[in-house]
């Protein structure tokens, strides 16, 4: 096969890694068309050959993938519940969960946050009742925050304002709910109200450009559209949110960005990229046998949009079709952008609790932008250019009005830098530990009579590892944990193991001598300072 495809490329001159894959948006624009069943009009700059024109082909389309459906699909938790419940309404809801929670993420991530969703929230009006606090500590660790935060806005709309009804339609539920735009609100109606409208996100975007060689930006408004209609164009009448699924489950599992499984694709014998492929490796055959004829020496021309050259579909000139890619010639995109860079000092501030035990400050976030009403530990900008010395000095000022004391420099423990990418910023946590001494503080928490610093309270770590807090936070928490645990020196563990007795926790072993081990250093005892200090 390779050998295949290096005569073909010899052949050609073709580019190799002209036709980088870069990841697709996981939603389209948000705009709603109205869906007539048929493509409107081509273009004058795009050619047919980039459509569905024959009703038999599209009905071939429909049965193929449907029978792999039928027979291959994954079992999906929301799947099942859509498919046993008989109120539209609470169909409706459950679906609107799950495409939610799948924008940006994977599904195996999603599984366990949507059966515990369901199960503390299994309709609107419960959901609607829920405080924010509440919908953001079950959502702690998926990310994209505002993303429950405006479920939850939706939902209370729907019972104070729509009689707790959803909306039926794809377009009323995009003109009536917050936060669900075209995707989603397809997705729900054709799911849950069997509402032929087709849906594009970036699976069915990847189908759809490689059965019909679109090769333009799938980014473009005008490229966008055509996608959209294509799709509206397709789906089964009959079936439309199974239609819809299967497509999404055909990218997902079988129509892979790298590496797809063409040979297991029920759709194959509709797609123009495959054909491509076919036709590139069925000549390059002949040449390696010696059966080419003298006068077709180079390969044929494998393009046969009508319009090549000015069709706006087609692969821009700028990065013509790749041998090495294939199919993967398709989808392809504009280069990301990079997330910019940003660094935040960081301070677990610990103290004892009045049971004894170990105690930390979180801090609330605002109730808008990033990670909006989430709790951290007390954080601060750090600006550029800034030293060490000026970083520690401005966190030490920062903390000092929660520590209640006064607190000397030295204090400060450097735990290290934790790295973690959110969507538009690569923010590295420079990590600190303070250790308080002190009779604690009855109040555990609220807001003083400072109307700048922000709501507060002290955890233990069960209660921390249960609060609303980022995954980015756990790794600042982690952080700590490790640089405790590499303390104790060696062979002296970390953490008890799974399984064993709470009970015996206190227990300490004997050594053969007689003599006791050193005991285990707590978080609380590691961040205090020695001495003399």
């Amino acid at each position: 096969m390779s050998k295949l495809r290096a005569a073909a490329r010899s052949g050609r001159g073709l580019q190799r890694g002209a036709g980088e894959v870069r990841k697709s948006p996981r939603r389209c624009r948000e705009n709603v068309s109205s869906h007539k069943g048929k493509l409107p009009p081509v273009s004058a700059q795009q050619s047919t050959y980039h459509l569905f024109s024959h009703p038999a082909e599209i009905e071939a389309f429909r049965k193929n993938l449907l029978s792999w459906y039928d027979k291959c699909k994954r079992d999906l938790p929301w799947r099942k519940l859509a498919a046993r419940e008989s109120d539209a309404n609470r169909r409706a809801y459950a679906v609107w969960v799950s495409e939610i929670m799948l924008q940006q993420t994977q599904v195996a991530t999603v599984i366990d946050y949507y059966n515990r969703w369901m199960q503390k929230w299994p309709t609107l009006q419960a959901l609607a009742k829920a405080s924010l606090e509440e919908v953001n500590e079950l959502w702690a660790g998926l990310g994209y925050y505002s993303r429950g935060k405006r479920l939850q806005e939706a939902a209370q709309k729907v019972v104070s304002e729509l009689a707790g009804q959803m909306p039926a339609t794809a377009e009323e539920l995009q003109r009536l709910l917050p936060g669900v735009g075209r995707y989603t609100a397809g997705a729900i109606a054709s799911i849950s109200y069997g509402q032929a409208t087709g849906v594009v996100d970036g699976n069915v975007i990847r189908v759809l450009s490689r059965v019909r060689c679109i090769g333009a930006d799938s980014s473009s408004p005008a490229v966008a559209d055509r996608l959209w209609d294509l799709a509206n164009a397709l789906v089964d009448p009959a079936r439309p949110g199974d239609f819809n699924q299967a497509m999404m489950e055909l990218g997902a599992t079988v129509c892979t960005p790298r590496a797809p499984l063409c040979m297991e694709c029920p759709v194959k014998h509709h797609c123009r990229a495959r054909c491509q492929v076919e036709k590139e490796l069925e000549f390059a055959s002949k040449r390696l046998l010696g059966k080419a004829a003298s006068s077709c020496s180079q390969a044929p021309d494998i393009e046969e949009c009508a319009a090549a050259g000015s069709c706006s579909l087609c692969l821009p000139a700028s990065e013509p079709w790749d041998s090495s890619l294939g199919v993967a010639n398709f989808p392809r995109r504009t280069a990301k952008k990079q997330p910019r860079a940003e660094r935040t000092a960081t301070c677990v501030l610990e103290r004892r609790g009045p049971r004894g035990e170990p105690e930390y400050l979180i801090v609330q976030r605002p109730s808008s932008g990033l990670l909006a009403g989430l709790w951290e530990f007390p954080s601060l900008a750090s600006g550029p250019g800034l030293k060490e010395k000026q970083q520690r000095e401005a966190l030490l000022a920062h903390v000092q009005a929660w520590a209640g004391e006064a607190v000397a420099g030295g204090r400060l423990r450097h735990v290290g830098e934790v790295s973690h990418v959110f969507s538009h910023i690569h923010q590295t946590y420079v990590v600190y530990s303070l250790l308080l001494g002190g009779e604690p503080e009855t109040a555990s928490g609220g807001r003083d009579e400072m109307p700048e610093r922000p709501a507060f309270r002290w955890v233990t770590q069960a209660e921390f590892q249960k609060s609303a807090v980022s995954t980015a936070m756990k790794k600042v928490w982690k952080a700590c944990e490790r640089q405790s645990c590499e303390g104790r020196g060696p062979g002296q563990g970390c953490k008890r193991k799974r399984g064993a007795d709470p009970s015996r926790a206190g227990q300490r072993k004997v050594e053969a001598d007689g003599s006791l081990p050193p005991r285990q250093l707590s978080l609380d005892a590691f961040l205090k300072a020695p001495a003399g200090e």
